[in-house]
């Protein structure tokens, strides 16, 4: 777990990445971000790559935190698990808006950049969770369903992030209530269940 000064820079990374992309992110501007005095950040993370490494592994502390809370891990029918899925997307979609827009960042850069193809196992542990609660909900080959569901429901996510930061608001098809992400999941659900 991230803690202290490690934790202040990282979320400063993640705040310099959501508002200005990865060309943003240098130590010098974590530095400033954090205020905190030059040279800080480069002592926690000594590279560019580790501040990378360092940004994704505090997306993935602070975001399997709200996927925990949210209980989506827990022995739920679908409807249930509708809503939690549903609870978390509002959350990332709306104060965590930035991290999720950082998380996509940090997955761009690391299909262009082979040194830092560790970032994509940030997915790895949703995966895991979806496969788990599917297999418990009786779903035909889990694995291969968790991973869709999982796709979906990023797919949901980025459709809403640009949808609202190209627009400025609201348009037809897009969900904008957590109702209407709910009713979103449980169609895939269904297609996952075969239900």
């Amino acid at each position: 777990m991230t803690t202290g000064r490690r934790a202040a820079l990282a979320d400063a990374a993640i705040h310099i990445v959501a508002t200005r992309g990865m060309r943003g992110l240098t130590h010098r501007a974590v530095d400033a971000e954090a205020g905190v005095p030059a040279g800080s950040t480069s002592a926690y993370f000594r590279t560019r790559k580790a501040l990378v490494e360092g940004v994704v592994r505090r997306l993935a502390e602070l975001d399997g935190a709200e996927v925990d809370e949210a209980g989506v891990g827990l022995p739920l029918d679908p409807d249930q698990l509708a809503e939690a899925i549903a609870h978390v997307l509002d959350r990332w979609m709306t104060t965590a808006r930035e991290r999720t827009l950082a998380r996509y960042a940090c997955l761009l850069e690391a299909t262009h950049h082979p040194e830092l193809r560790g970032v994509l196992a940030h997915g790895a542990r949703p995966r895991a969770q979806a496969t788990a609660v599917l297999a418990a909900l009786g779903a035909d080959a889990p694995e291969r369903r968790g991973r869709e569901l999982v796709a979906f429901v990023d797919g949901l996510l980025f459709d809403r992030l640009v949808r609202a930061g190209a627009l400025g608001a609201a348009t037809p098809g897009t969900p904008e209530s957590r109702a209407e992400l709910a009713a979103a999941v449980r169609a895939a659900l269904r297609g996952v269940l075969g239900t």
